[in-house]
C-alpha cells in the first residue's frame, strides 16, 4: 500500500509516517522504480501501537524498546515489565493531579470567599498563608511553592 492510502487509513500525515520509518519504529521500505514506498497491510496495525502507545504517554524511545521490528521478536517480560512501569508512572501523576485539582480548587474558593472589603492582594496573602500550613502539615512544600506563584498571579486580577 501507498504512503497516501497508509495516511488516509490510518489518519496520520505521510511526513509522520515517514518520520516513524526514519526513526526505526517501522520497517523500512524499499522504493519501487517509479520511487513510491509500499507498505505492508500490517503497517497500519502498527501504526495503531505506535500511536495508542503515545497517547498512554510513552516516549517514542521507550515504544522504540518494547516494541519489535517483526511479529516473532516479541520480548513477552520486557514488554509486561515495560508496560507495568508505565501504569506506575500514570498512577503517580494521577496522585500529583489530584493533589493539584485539590490546592486549585482552595485557591478557587478563597478566592470567591474573599471578605467584603478585603483587597485582593490582602486575600492572596491570606490563602498564601493558607497554603503554606497546610503544606506543612501534609508535607507538600513543592506543590505549595507553586499554587504560591498561582494566588500572586491571582492577585494581580
Amino acid at each position: 500500500m501507498r504512503i497516501g492510502e497508509l495516511a488516509k487509513i490510518s489518519g496520520l500525515a505521510p511526513s509522520r509516517i515517514r518520520f516513524y520509518e526514519a526513526s526505526g519504529l517501522i520497517k523500512s521500505v524499499e522504493r519501487k522504480a517509479n520511487g513510491y514506498r509500499d507498505y505492508a497491510p500490517d503497517t497500519e496495525w502498527v501504526l495503531q501501537i505506535i500511536t495508542g502507545a503515545q497517547a498512554a504517554g510513552f516516549s517514542l524511545e521507550e515504544i522504540r524498546q518494547l516494541m519489535p521490528m517483526n511479529a516473532n521478536g516479541w520480548q513477552h517480560d520486557e514488554l509486561l515489565d515495560g508496560l507495568k512501569q508505565k501504569v506506575g508512572e500514570i498512577e503517580i501523576l494521577q496522585q500529583r493531579l489530584a493533589q493539584n485539582k485539590a490546592q486549585l480548587l482552595l485557591v478557587i474558593k478563597g478566592i470567591e470567599a474573599k471578605p467584603e472589603g478585603m483587597a485582593c492582594a490582602d486575600n492572596a496573602q491570606m490563602l498564601l498563608h493558607r497554603l503554606r500550613d497546610e503544606a506543612g502539615a501534609s508535607g507538600r512544600g513543592d506543590a505549595v511553592a507553586a499554587k504560591g506563584k498561582s494566588a500572586r498571579q491571582v492577585s494581580k486580577a
